[in-house]
């Protein structure tokens, strides 16, 4: 739904100020948006087009819609609403910058143009996705509209380290866990992807741009006899405000259907979705889960 404001947003006190969320795919938005309602926050909520939940109006004091490249669209939104701290949740799908005529169909805005010109027209930065989501930042913050950590308004949706879901892992699934848990944060550093894909260590997959869903799903491709354990985990110097690593019911779905029966993701830095119905759906499918801070867990089975 959308309100009118009664006062001019300039003239709005700390406490009557929404909080800003910028929205792409899945169900993170979501549980942010009800996470700040607890609390008593307004949301202000701008969804991407194709990605998006449109329900997440619902929750929303204000909203509306942008293309991918609506930057300066989105700013002028949360400065209309009085917006002057953001939260960025939910997934872009990156692969949509390589497909012909994205910028038809996308129109990026003056602002966009402005801010990506380094990556997208001249070529002198990478598209690393802390390049650009740290570009987005600094486009709104230019605006006075800073980007925050969920975690400052929603921390409960942070794993605790310990045994989350399913059977104890065994020896074998404890080494596959340490082995790959190395490797993911090698990647995560190179800013690559989050997400490996183990068995008997050795690698399977690696996270790329197609996300962690395909990329579980291809290591069931490639691995047809299932067995496979998913690790998951944060960047070495994870900036939380973005790309904080994520996990829910698809999740382990993409698991089930590559025959995968472990996840191992980082307590503290990884996003828990619907927590009740993940662990259900855990229990269901037959997949242990496990939250650690670091591979001294999975060490033991050395």
């Amino acid at each position: 739904m959308r309100l009118s404001l009664n006062k001019k947003a300039d003239s709005l006190n700390d406490s009557d100020r929404p909080i800003g969320l910028l929205a792409g795919w899945g169900s993170y938005p979501r549980a942010v948006a009800e996470a700040l309602q607890s609390q008593g926050h307004h949301v202000a909520g701008v969804g991407i087009h194709d990605h998006a939940d449109p329900r997440l109006a619902d929750l929303c004091q204000h909203f509306d819609w942008i293309g991918l490249g609506g930057i300066g669209r989105a700013i002028r939104l949360f400065k209309r609403w009085g917006v002057r701290e953001a939260i960025m949740a939910g997934k872009v799908h990156k692969v949509l910058l390589y497909q012909p005529g994205w910028w038809l169909k996308h129109r990026p805005d003056w602002t966009c143009i402005k801010a990506f010109s380094p990556q997208l027209i001249w070529g002198k930065s990478d598209r690393k996705d802390d390049t650009l989501l740290s570009t987005i930042v600094e486009a709104f913050a230019r605006y006075g509209i800073d980007f925050q950590p969920t975690t400052k308004f929603a921390p409960e949706l942070l794993v605790k380290s310990g045994h989350v879901a399913g059977k104890p892992l065994t020896s074998k699934q404890l080494k596959d866990v340490s082995f790959g848990w190395q490797i993911a944060k090698t990647m995560g550093g190179l800013d690559v992807g989050q997400t490996i894909c183990i068995k008997n260590q050795t690698v399977i997959a690696v996270e790329a741009i197609e996300g962690t869903d395909l990329c579980i799903r291809r290591a069931g491709e490639l691995c047809g006899g299932g067995g496979i354990t998913v690790v998951k985990v944060a960047k070495p110097h994870q900036d939380m405000r973005f790309d904080v690593p994520t996990v829910g019911i698809k999740t382990l779905e993409s698991i089930a259907a590559a025959g995968g029966g472990v996840l191992a993701i980082e307590s503290e830095k990884t996003i828990l979705l619907e927590r009740p119905e993940f662990l259900r759906s855990a229990r269901r499918m037959g997949i242990s889960v496990i939250a650690q801070a670091d591979a001294t867990l999975a060490s033991a089975a050395a």
